[in-house]
């Protein structure tokens, strides 16, 4: 079901997400983007999906979470004429850090942020391609406020329903989420 994109895209885009069961572990059903980021017109449609309630909101950077959302937030910030912070897993940033950890499905994670990343004031966009727990996310727009920043909208390729994961956006202020797919 498509929120925000046309409805001659959504079944396009649907098709080329793949999903790889028990991956990363048993029981979990992993949503597999790659078929669709090696489709030149279908890659650029998603972004321009995840760029267009955005437009023009001055938008002065896009925080993209590890690992997916840097592939889909990169192009976002450049189309928004914004600059792009990672938001990365611990460990990986160098220099001093933001850190917070958070639930997954199958475990708990630590995010972080250098602690430079986001000037006192700036206008964050929060991209990632799935919206699951919102666990990562929550932890994300904590770590981007930390920063004296201000998450001005979270924005998913897709997100999966039936985990529920507004409800952790919603504990942290996020209350409309921009959601491209829903799946």
């Amino acid at each position: 079901m498509a929120v925000d994109a046309p409805e001659d895209l959504v079944p396009r885009l649907l098709a080329l997400i793949r999903d790889v069961a028990d991956f990363p572990q048993p029981g979990i059903v992993f949503k597999d983007i790659t078929p669709l980021l090696a489709d030149h017109e279908a890659f650029s449609a998603a972004v321009a999906g995840l760029v267009a309630p955005h437009a023009g909101g001055d938008i002065d950077i896009v925080a993209g979470i590890e690992a997916r959302g840097f592939i889909l937030g990169a192009p976002v910030a450049l189309a928004l004429h914004a600059g792009f912070a990672p938001v990365r897993k611990k460990g990986k940033l160098p220099g001093s850090t933001v850190e917070a950890s958070y639930a997954l499905e199958y475990g708990r994670a630590v995010l972080e942020v250098t602690a430079d990343a986001f000037s006192p004031g700036a206008r964050v966009l929060v991209v990632d391609d799935v919206l699951a727990t919102g666990g990562t996310a929550a932890a994300t727009v904590d770590l981007v406020r930390r920063c004296g920043a201000e998450v001005v909208a979270v924005s998913f390729l897709m997100e999966l329903e039936f985990l529920a994961g507004r409800a952790a956006l919603a504990a942290v202020g996020i209350d409309a989420p921009h959601v491209l797919l829903r799946v």
